[in-house]
């Protein structure tokens, strides 16, 4: 399980440049990669279309024109993946967020139950792992892109400005404060915008969004609740923020959440608690978000098995990436996992 984008390699840190500017040369941004890395889709791909182009998507490093439907995208946020294929294109190459396990085939970021349908036989390119220093711009470059997402991302202004070198690139929104806390709607809108297809984003936003009403109105006791999501990381529980994607979702769902944990965090999207402060998950309702071995691990801590949530029954416990990988679908907050995400969470507090 991983700290981020998900919960267990390593947690999050800034993008370092990878390449220099020198390094992409002018033979390379023109796309002279190797045609073998084409991940599944050739220059007759269908492009994005259903909107109008060009179009002009302002985001947090200023602003970038589309100006047409875009064919080959390259997504370099943690699951901008998921936001392109629920709005009908599959990526040439994407992040993998989740470490596929060894020998495993195909990648197990295409196989989730709420993408494996979309993704069908395509196998995009990995242009970086989940604790990569920064994404391979060289091998972003030979995938020919004709647009770059960097939403759900911790690309900062210079691998921006890398990226933008190689194709037109969406940086996160320009109202996002804090890394990762952009609410998950305005994520997908972004994205959307992009693709031409902004009213198609609005209108899946607009049913997710009904969902989560409908999960609370059939669950008032939620709304009595404080709760908080947490994992086991690093010998110690961490616990997640307000503003994190698996937080978002609990509130979604009518839950109040811990957001004194906000304030220790100082802007990242969780924190390891010191034994002084597990006082902060003193709440209602936990929920954990980690694999057997961890959960096995977290059960031996006293610190969490002396939790009144504990002791009276009210821990959800939440598979991440194994069995029906509840933990990734909240982890990543997307179009596509937060249906199956919403169904599993609520099943799992009643």
């Amino acid at each position: 399980m991983l700290l981020h984008r998900t919960t267990s390699v390593k947690p999050w840190r800034r993008l370092a440049a990878a390449v220099s500017a020198a390094t992409l040369g002018v033979g390379l941004l023109a796309g002279c990669g190797d045609d073998s890395a084409n991940a599944g889709q050739n220059d007759d791909a269908p492009a994005a279309g259903g909107g109008a182009f060009p179009v002009t998507v302002e985001h947090a490093f200023g602003s970038t024109e589309v100006e047409r439907a875009p064919k080959r995208v390259v997504t370099v946020g943690y699951t901008d993946d998921q936001a392109v294929l629920a709005l009908g294109t599959k990526p040439v190459g994407m992040v993998d967020q989740y470490p596929n396990p060894a020998g495993r085939t195909p990648d197990i970021n295409t196989q989730w139950p709420w993408v494996k349908d979309h993704w069908g036989d395509t196998r995009p390119e990995v242009v970086m792992k989940n604790g990569d220093a920064g994404p391979n711009f060289e091998k972003i470059a030979s995938l020919r892109p004709d647009l770059i997402i960097a939403v759900y991302s911790e690309v900062d202004k210079a691998a921006y400005e890398k990226l933008s070198r190689i194709a037109p690139t969406v940086g996160r929104t320009k109202g996002e404060k804090e890394l990762f806390s952009a609410p998950w709607q305005d994520n997908a809108v972004h994205i959307a915008k992009a693709l031409g297809k902004e009213k198609e984003g609005a209108e899946l936003v607009k049913g997710i969004q009904a969902k989560l009403d409908a999960a609370k109105k059939a669950n008032p006791g939620f709304g009595g609740q404080k709760a908080v999501a947490v994992s086991w990381y690093k010998d110690s529980i961490s616990a997640f923020t307000s503003t994190d994607v698996r937080g978002r979702l609990i509130t979604g769902t009518g839950f109040t959440y811990q957001n004194e944990i906000d304030k220790v965090a100082g802007g990242a999207f969780s924190t390891e608690l010191s034994p002084e402060r597990i006082d902060l998950i003193d709440v209602d309702r936990i929920f954990v978000i980690n694999d057997k071995a961890d959960t096995d691990a977290l059960k031996k801590s006293e610190l969490f098995t002396n939790l009144p949530a504990v002791k009276n029954g009210k821990v959800s416990y939440l598979l991440d990436s194994e069995g029906p990988a509840i933990g990734a679908a909240m982890s990543q907050g997307t179009l596509l996992s937060l249906p199956y995400a919403i169904d599993e969470l609520v099943e799992s507090a009643k």
